[in-house]
């Protein structure tokens, strides 16, 4: 069973850094285009970062500059550094991929979540 495992979530004063981690695990090809998703209370799950296997990355405007994607494909895991947090950056964050079990198929995946808190 493929599976995504976040980690590095917790409570951080405005202004302060915090880095998520996000690996796989289970048995497959290879992974493909990785993402970051994040859920505040009583909205919608928004992307955040995204990263190809290429290493390509695009961000959602709202953390350019703050937020750094990062991943290692050898070690099949993804970062989020994620610096100047605002409150608004306060939620659930979700790992995301998409995943190659054989040559023809590919499978979606998401992690469990991850909570951010930011708050004084």
């Amino acid at each position: 069973q493929v599976q995504l495992v976040e980690s590095g979530g917790g409570l951080v004063q405005p202004g302060g850094s915090l880095r998520l981690s996000c690996a796989a695990s289970g048995s497959f090809f290879s992974i493909n285009d990785m993402g970051w998703y994040r859920q505040a209370p009583g909205k919608e799950r928004d992307l955040v970062a995204s990263i190809t296997a290429g290493g390509n990355t695009s961000y959602a405007d709202s953390v350019k500059g703050r937020f750094t994607i990062s991943r290692d494909n050898i070690k099949n895991t993804m970062s989020l550094q994620m610096n100047s947090l605002k409150s608004e950056d306060t939620a659930v964050y979700y790992c995301h991929a998409y995943i190659r079990t054989s040559i023809l198929t590919r499978i979606e995946r998401w992690g469990r979540g991850t909570l951010v808190t930011v708050s004084s």
